[in-house]
């Protein structure tokens, strides 16, 4: 009988990012044989089977330590070979360029922008709304995709930032949310979704969301 082969899950380490959280969450939805590795290994990342991207902090600190540690190469090899999967921070170190840190050039594999909420942001009736965006809120999944199965629609999402992205492509927004304007919240292209809420700390839907990573093919 042939040994099934395990399908591994790379979570990058460069250094910034809540790793052990994610890699728990992980592994709590994978089956016996899906394995999870936390690494700064760009080998490891290449032979992985899908990966994923977290990030906290400040965007030109979390875009220093990925290209300080040799990690570009293979962050771009695998958004063009696997499915890949970005978390808070990951979303906006996609995009062309940010407003955070004076303006910082990130990877540009969406073309748009990270925007600032603004220090006097306020609601639709004129309300001042905290900045950063944090706790819970509604996510309205704008496209059908696999990483959205058995989420129902406007699930709450935990949240924490204070920079929101801008692709210029409308088509690849994958869910938008509320807070003193709409803005978007998932971007999705071929075998790459990416999110600026943390899944890991959104209880049962964060980990159905883990758990559609760990099963899709990379397929929209």
């Amino acid at each position: 009988m042939s040994e099934i082969k395990k399908s591994t899950v790379a979570v990058i380490d460069y250094g910034m990012g809540n790793l052990h959280s994610v890699a728990k969450a992980l592994e709590h939805v994978a089956d016996e044989n899906t394995k999870v590795v936390v690494t700064s290994d760009p080998k490891a990342i290449d032979q992985a089977d899908r990966v994923l991207l977290p990030g906290v902090g400040a965007i030109r600190d979390c875009i220093g330590e990925m290209y300080n540690a040799g990690l570009v190469p293979s962050i771009r090899k695998a958004m063009a070979e696997k499915p890949f999967l970005a978390i808070c921070v990951g979303i906006q170190s996609l995009m062309s360029h940010s407003e955070e840190n004076g303006g910082v050039d990130c990877l540009n594999h969406f073309q748009g922008n990270a925007l600032f909420f603004g220090e006097d942001h306020k609601d639709h009736n004129g309300s001042k709304l905290k900045v950063p965006h944090m706790g819970w809120n509604q996510v309205k999944q704008v496209i059908n995709h696999p990483l959205w199965a058995n989420i129902e629609d406007n699930a709450r999402f935990y949240f924490v930032h204070s920079f929101y992205v801008v692709p210029e492509n409308k088509g690849e927004v994958a869910g938008t949310c509320n807070y003193g304007l709409d803005f978007c919240v998932a971007l999705a292209r071929d075998n790459v979704f990416a999110v600026q809420f943390h899944p890991e700390k959104s209880h049962k839907d964060g980990l159905q969301l883990y758990k559609n990573f760990i099963q899709w093919d990379g397929k929209p």
